[in-house]
């Protein structure tokens, strides 16, 4: 049987599609290295220069926003599962971590952060 209720990622109108607004909340793996922290988020379909990374505290945070570059004027979907919209990541360390140096890489979809203290 069909929800009704059910939540889509994406509201169509008529032949528009756009963003429901509901965040999306990116998986994360976090570990502990002998020289600070590397975090893992996975981001597929995110462009690198539409992130943000702030750190306060013990306090990571990543913001940005994943679109779809292939939608067109004359599509009408016919299933979408992948959500598209902004999001924002924050992870707690047991420590703070505010002026630790920051690496980050973003490849294959997933974003490499370097915390050395």
């Amino acid at each position: 049987m069909r929800n009704p209720k059910r939540e889509f990622s994406l509201i169509s109108t008529g032949q528009r599609v756009r963003p429901s607004g509901r965040l999306w909340n990116p998986s994360a793996d976090v570990y502990r290295s002998t020289e600070g922290w590397v975090v893992k988020v996975d981001l597929a379909g995110i462009c690198s220069d539409d992130l943000e990374i702030e750190i306060r505290g013990s306090i990571l945070s990543i913001r940005g926003c994943r679109r779809d570059t292939l939608y067109r004027e004359g599509f009408v979907y016919h299933q979408m599962e992948i959500t598209y919209s902004r999001f924002e990541k924050a992870i707690q360390f047991p420590t703070a971590i505010e002026g630790a140096s920051i690496a980050h890489d973003y490849t294959d979809g997933f974003l490499i952060i370097n915390l050395r203290s």
